[in-house]
């Protein structure tokens, strides 16, 4: 158990490089280029372009503060369809191939991980399932992850809930996040702040990171 003198309460202690990760959620073509699985879908890419020049900046402000980003990439080959995704899929007539091994669409859209940022692969909508990154954030003693990436209602919002249960803090950056419409990514940040952790922005924990890098040593 947590000892109350050891709660993480403010953002200067959420963003603290030494236990945090910036998570990087399925930024990839199929879910934000033109042509890719959400434009075929009619999903709004336009909208969720729009955050990805705040996500490279929080991306690289990370790097320098001496953070550990962790990308996370969804693989949906065939293989790994359960009988729920295909009856899902089917039912919304969302059939169109994605994120597989190999392709266009299962690449990653303007983000680039550097040699030593681990990459987790993913066959679900949350990154905990069925991967290794619990192991990995524990091994490396992350204690507060701060959520990015796509989409803000699916995936990133179903990575967060399973960190908070798996007892991490989980803080949200609004405009590092996006969706298919302003409204699912909206309504998503009101979840997640209201059930789960919080919200804030970029400039916010870049504003943090460079404060707590110019404070002296104690």
């Amino acid at each position: 158990m947590t000892s109350h003198d050891d709660l993480l309460l403010t953002l200067d202690q959420k963003v603290a490089p030494g236990h945090t990760a910036l998570v990087v959620v399925d930024v990839q073509n199929d879910f934000v280029a033109e042509g890719g699985f959400f434009d075929q879908a009619g999903g709004d890419v336009a909208t969720i372009q729009t955050m990805i020049p705040s996500l490279l900046r929080l991306i690289e402000h990370a790097r320098r503060a001496g953070v550990l980003v962790v990308f996370i990439r969804a693989i949906y080959d065939p293989q790994d369809h359960s009988g729920p995704m295909i009856e899902r899929n089917r039912r919304r007539c969302l059939e169109i191939p994605r994120c597989i091994t190999g392709s266009w669409g299962a690449e990653f859209y303007k983000v680039e991980p550097a040699p030593d940022e681990p990459i987790v692969i993913k066959h679900r909508y949350s990154a905990f399932m069925g991967t290794g990154l619990d192991v990995l954030l524990k091994q490396r003693g992350i204690r507060s992850l701060l959520m990015t990436g796509v989409a803000t209602d699916v995936c990133v919002e179903s990575t967060t809930r399973d960190g908070y249960f798996l007892d991490y803090y989980v803080t949200a950056v609004a405009d590092c996040c996006g969706a298919a419409r302003e409204d699912y990514h909206r309504q998503a940040l009101d979840r997640l702040e209201r059930d789960f952790g919080g919200v804030t922005t970029s400039a916010q924990v870049i504003e943090t990171w460079e404060r707590l890098r110019a404070r002296p040593p104690a």
